[in-house]
């Protein structure tokens, strides 16, 4: 009797772009880009798009990896279920050549036609998200998110770079105020699709350690990402319009987290769904500031 797997129909172009988990992507690219806008010196238009592609095809590249890897999770949780891979749409060996082609292309092209120092740290911000977060983290230690929040925190470095051929003192604060706002953005989420991890035995902070203690540590972690989130201002790195729009942000952020953090598990987990979802919108606005105070001076 035969033992092969039924080959699967040749996937169609919609599910290799899911696989770049293109919601996802634009964060990114727009804090890339905004890392290299904020930069002191002018960037030539092709190779600033050049460098901006390279950050968009490297953070498909590892999303592609990292559902390559999470197959299995993905089928049993409600939100990934109908991915191309757990949806039955794609072979997984294609998804693995797709992600590792599209890392490798992203990589050698940023060298080539941009800089080696945003090269390294595109490699570094891959290899952190598939590597570190993706196979080690992710399905061991509650703290998955906060260690494997430095992975969405390198474009900003990466634009930055790109432009200037080094790093300096702001992006490094930029790269801190990802990092700092992916606990309490992640773990508003894990509040409301707790059952989700659970089935999937993802071991989330409000699975392991429980939903008051997820609620305390959002909290937490809002302390030290307002800080830097307004740091650059007295410190002399950017002027009064990006100071003011991140204090008022910053300000709504806190307020917000404070509502979860003091809350306790409702039907419609309103506050959770609140933070998280105005979670993306500050991070947007608030480099997007960043920009527009840079134009400004």
């Amino acid at each position: 009797m035969s033992t092969a797997l039924p080959l699967l129909p040749p996937a169609d172009w919609r599910d290799f772009l899911a696989l770049t988990k293109p919601r996802v992507m634009t964060l990114v690219v727009f804090t890339g880009l905004c890392g290299m806008l904020a930069a002191p010196v002018g960037v030539h238009p092709v190779i600033g798009f050049t460098a901006i592609l390279c950050i968009a095809l490297g953070a498909g590249a590892a999303g592609a990896l990292n559902q390559w890897y999470e197959a299995d999770i993905d089928a049993v949780m409600k939100r990934t279920a109908k991915r191309p891979l757990p949806g039955g749409r794609m072979d997984r060996q294609a998804a693995l050549h797709f992600g590792v082609g599209l890392a490798a292309f992203s990589v050698i092209l940023m060298g080539l036609a941009v800089n080696l120092a945003a090269a390294a740290i595109l490699t570094v911000s891959i290899l952190f998200y598939v590597l570190i977060y993706t196979v080690w983290l992710k399905r061991r230690t509650p703290q998955n998110i906060v260690i494997g929040g430095a992975a969405g925190a390198f474009p900003p470095l990466i634009g930055w770079a790109a432009a200037t051929g080094e790093v300096a003192m702001l992006p490094v604060l930029l790269f801190a105020l990802v990092f700092l706002w992916t606990p309490p953005h992640f773990w508003a989420l894990a509040l409301f699709i707790e059952s989700d991890y659970a089935k999937a035995g993802v071991p989330m902070l409000p699975v392991v350690a429980g939903e008051r203690v997820t609620r305390r540590q959002v909290g937490l972690y809002t302390i030290p990402m307002a800080l830097v989130a307004i740091a650059p201002w007295p410190l002399g790195l950017t002027g009064a319009f990006y100071g003011v729009a991140a204090t008022v942000l910053t300000g709504v952020f806190a307020v917000l987290a404070a509502r979860v953090a003091f809350g306790a598990n409702t039907p419609a987990m309103k506050p959770e769904k609140r933070l998280f979802a105005y979670s993306i919108i500050y991070l947007f606005v608030i480099f997007g500031a960043l920009v527009a105070d840079r134009w400004l001076a």
